[in-house]
């Protein structure tokens, strides 16, 4: 019998064999492939855009958001860039795919599979630009890309060839217009252009960093403390979500937004600094955009942009994000297609995930979706169709073996969120009422009143814990990166 190895490679030398024989969906002969331009930004939450605070300077996005499709309601299922970035580009939720931080690889039957995989078999140019944040096995990024070219951060100014210095966010715009031009004239390309920013710089005391064209932005801007920064909030919650040598949201917290008179950035500098990053990240993405204008292209891309997790902003009193809270598992998502523009302005309000983005890019560019993702192609919510049983809830979770992270897992319904921390003895439980409390601040779980509603969530916890690969274990083997 075959191994699991060669299994994988069969199925994919089967997919192969289906394109090469108009099996599966190709585009209609008169038909141009379009082009697919895939941003991905790192601890942007959903709030975190012009066009949802007035505060931000992203004309880009907000331009996007005008021309094209903002989902809203879009999460991750595990707020981590690791296990979200695995999730994106196969399809499956980390409880299947078992891709985090100190985990072993991603295994070649979700790599062989993915997206960028299928469409670079399917004939077009893929790319890979920017964070990649995820182990693969040896030559899985050659099988995914015709060019990969990772950049990662720490420091976000690198020292170029004549000694000048230049930002990573502005240096991923760049490399993303070299593929772009590099492209043969005739074949489609789909490009990940993945950004690091507006991702701290963790081993810099001033934490964001940002391109210097942005240094005179947000200086007169007054910046309110966030919800939830009491600390007698903070002082309410159980000891192990609020003690910085065992949650990670809130050591890091004293890294940002604690107030020591040695510190060089205030909180609210610190938060300013996070927004200069994140239009520091618009103005890349409208070079990149006007390159494709000027080279005739823009009409026939379709630009695609997901935050690969949320993020707290010194709300509850964390900085980070891994736990199931709405600033931590809610996210931007954008679609813009020029070819469709009567969907200009759509704002479909069903539940869109992370694990959606790897089919709806092959449905995009006309390929058949792999019966093993588990997201769904979101073109039929872009047309403002109602699709057969879609979602009304999604399971949350975080397994990251780490001390001062805590695991969890859960369900997010379209009222009520829970969350079980299911390592601790006993199992501590969350649950709350999103329609009547939407910055959770009121566990019911303890509440009688709330009894029946809690054994449902528990009830559908296990299910799709169990249908997506059972109780979580250890792994085995070595570790595949360092948080």
């Amino acid at each position: 019998m075959p191994n699991k190895k060669q299994e994988t490679k069969n199925k994919k030398l089967f997919l192969v064999i289906c394109l090469l024989l108009s099996c599966c969906q190709v585009p209609a002969e008169n038909e141009v492939e379009p082009n697919i331009l895939f941003i991905i930004t790192d601890d942007q939450r959903f709030d975190m855009m012009g066009n949802m605070n007035s505060d931000l300077h992203t004309p880009t996005m907000d331009w996007l958001v005008e021309q094209g499709v903002r989902f809203e309601n879009a999460f991750v299922t595990t707020s981590i860039c690791a296990a979200s970035r695995a999730s994106l580009l196969a399809g499956v939720v980390e409880r299947t795919h078992r891709f985090t931080f100190i985990t072993p690889p991603l295994a070649e039957e979700f790599t062989e599979v993915s997206y960028p995989s299928i469409m670079k078999d399917a004939g077009y140019r893929t790319g890979h630009v920017g964070k990649f944040g995820v182990k693969v096995t040896d030559g899985a990024t050659d099988s995914m890309f015709t060019v990969f070219e990772e950049l990662n951060r720490n420091p976000y100014f690198k020292e170029q060839a004549d000694g000048a210095l230049r930002h990573l966010t502005d240096i991923t715009a760049d490399r993303s217009i070299d593929f772009i031009d590099a492209t043969p004239e005739g074949q489609p390309f789909a490009l990940t252009m993945s950004f690091n920013a507006p991702h701290a710089e963790d081993s810099d005391e001033r934490q964001y960093i940002w391109p210097k064209a942005m240094d005179t932005l947000y200086q007169d801007l007054v910046i309110e403390p966030p919800p939830l920064s009491d600390p007698a909030f903070h002082e309410s919650l159980p000891l192990f979500l609020r003690d910085p040598e065992i949650n990670m949201n809130r050591y890091r917290w004293f890294w940002r937004f604690d107030s020591p008179e040695d510190r060089p950035n205030k909180p609210e500098e610190m938060t300013k600094g996070y927004y200069r990053m994140i239009s520091g990240v618009d103005a890349a993405i409208q070079r990149v955009i006007d390159h494709l204008e000027a080279e005739g292209q823009l009409d026939n891309t379709v630009v695609v942009l997901m935050g690969d997790n949320g993020y707290y902003l010194g709300e509850r009193g964390y900085a980070g994000k891994w736990l199931s809270h709405e600033p931590s598992i809610r996210v931007p998502l954008l679609i813009f297609d020029p070819r469709n523009p009567e969907y200009a302005g759509a704002r479909p309000d069903a539940m869109a995930l992370n694990i959606d983005i790897a089919p709806t890019l092959l449905d995009i560019a006309g390929l058949s979706i792999p019966d093993q993702m588990q997201g769904r192609s979101l073109l039929p919510l872009i047309k403002q169709e109602t699709p057969t049983n879609w979602r009304t809830d999604f399971f949350v979770e975080h397994l990251m073996d780490h001390k001062q992270i805590v695991k969890h897992e859960g369900v997010r319904g379209q009222r009520f969120k829970y969350a079980r921390y299911f390592e601790l003895d006993p199992v501590y439980e969350e649950l709350y009422d999103l329609q009547q409390d939407p910055l959770e601040t009121t566990n019911l779980a303890e509440d009688p009143g709330y009894a029946e509603e809690l054994s449902r969530m528990r009830q559908r916890t296990d299910e799709l814990r169990d249908l997506y690969g059972g109780p979580y274990v250890p792994h085995e083997g070595e570790p595949a990166m360092l948080p």
